[in-house]
């Protein structure tokens, strides 16, 4: 799953069933792009994929243009504000939850995010949760 914030606690996701791949980080940005904007701030953490050819290729090919791009340390979880989302769908909207395969579990876990969106104030108190004031 990949996730984006913004800082008025709008949500968006990527859920697949496979591991995620730079191809799949250009196209949550492109996505984005067009429910946000060209214009974004992405703050991504270390994993390889948002450092993969892909990514490197499109941000060479004109993405880097309307896109500024914030790394974080390789592992930093607590300056991740994504990792606060994270946390409410596991801790709190899918807490206690038994799933029978992996269907039920992704269908809970759309409801989840669902029930998320509609809470905008929970997922701009992310931000500060990271150390990074609105």
């Amino acid at each position: 799953m990949m996730g984006g914030l913004t800082l008025h606690g709008r949500l968006f996701t990527l859920i697949r069933d496979e591991a995620l791949t730079g191809v799949e980080s250009v196209r949550f940005i492109k996505q984005l792009q067009y429910w946000l904007g060209p214009r974004l701030l992405v703050i991504w953490d270390g994993s390889p994929i948002h450092r993969g050819e892909e990514v490197q290729t499109f941000l060479a090919g004109g993405g880097a243009k309307s896109i500024h791009v914030e790394r974080l340390p390789g592992y930093a979880p607590d300056l991740n504000p994504t990792e606060g989302v994270w946390e409410l769908l596991k801790d709190v909207e899918m807490r206690n939850l038994c799933c029978s395969d992996f269907d039920h579990l992704l269908h809970e876990l759309r409801l989840a995010i669902l029930r998320l969106r509609h809470q905008p104030h929970l997922l701009q108190s992310c931000f500060p949760g990271a150390g990074l004031a609105l």
